[in-house]
């Protein structure tokens, strides 16, 4: 088993049935590796070990490794799904949408300059309308507990989704309608070619006037420019952004000092260590049982 040593946590991780290797700190022979653990591992790092028997990645999404154009096609990728990830995902989410939806910005002000101002809900809760841009496992998961708070809650994805009270749209021909019903935009989409860039001017152009939205996928899901401009003009209301399309996020970006942008570091849901290495330690024992785990990923579609 081979991890980078970027990976915080894990450096000195001890498994009961494999020998952990440090990238860059280890040596080793590229044919003794039979398992690799890494977010984004170096390209072509994969296709040098000849006997590679899976790659578990370190977080949910799956982008860092299915970027290298050198990825060999015949090893299983296994994706990280863990309850907490999910539903750590989750708070992080209510947080940005109660904040919006409770309008505790405008009371923010309010006590800075010391007045008493009061202030009611732009629209009730049953009339707002929260709609997921993927519903994988940890989308399906947030999205349950937003019905229970009594939103209106939808979905566009792939495959249509079964989930009781939320409406369920598939296909780029339902991503325009699906969008002219949403005031609050939730994106957790993997980050695939035909997702990238996909918080655009055409998006925003087709959410109602005021709507606002929440990335907490990948940053390269979002072009920069098209939200601001969507923003200064006042078609969106707002947004909250946990990823970005180069991180850290540089100290010159006009996101920073955007009134209307919330930011935070790439921490709406962390993966922790012990978690991670209990997760692939059940996997390794899969694979060497001659089974398959169930989160392994299809290559063609990056789900």
């Amino acid at each position: 088993m081979i991890v980078s040593a970027k990976w915080k946590g894990l450096t000195d991780a001890k498994l009961d049935n494999a020998e952990v290797i440090v990238e860059g700190r280890d040596d080793y022979a590229p044919g003794s590796i039979d398992y690799v653990m890494s977010f984004t591992p170096p390209p072509g790092k994969l296709a040098s070990l000849p006997n590679l028997k899976a790659a578990f990645c370190l977080g949910a999404g799956v982008d860092g490794f299915l970027s290298d154009p050198n990825y060999p096609r015949r090893v299983p990728l296994v994706r990280f799904v863990d309850r907490t990830l999910s539903a750590e995902m989750t708070q992080y989410l209510l947080l940005q949408i109660l904040m919006h939806h409770r309008r505790q910005r405008f009371f923010d002000a309010a006590q800075r300059a010391g007045q008493w101002r009061q202030e009611t809900l732009q629209r009730r809760t049953e009339d707002t309308r929260i709609g997921f841009l993927g519903l994988g496992a940890i989308g399906s998961f947030a999205a349950k507990r937003l019905i229970d708070l009594g939103f209106q809650v939808s979905g566009w994805s792939r495959t249509p989704k079964d989930i009781p009270e939320l409406k369920s749209f598939t296909g780029d021909v339902a991503l325009a309608a699906f969008l002219g019903e949403v005031d609050i935009l939730i994106c957790l989409l993997a980050l695939t070619r035909q997702t990238a860039g996909i918080l655009n001017a055409k998006t925003f152009a087709a959410l109602p006037k005021g709507a606002f939205v929440i990335n907490v996928a990948r940053g390269a899901h979002l072009v920069e420019p098209d939200l601001i401009a969507a923003l200064d003009c006042g078609h969106l209301s707002g947004a909250a952004l946990d990823v970005f399309a180069e991180e850290p996020l540089p100290s010159q970006s006009p996101l920073w000092a955007h009134a209307d942008v919330t930011i935070t570091p790439h921490i709406a849901a962390v993966s922790q260590p012990q978690v991670v290495l209990d997760y692939i330690r059940d996997g390794i024992a899969v694979f060497e049982r001659g089974e398959t785990p169930a989160t392994v990923v299809d290559i063609n579609t990056a789900y």
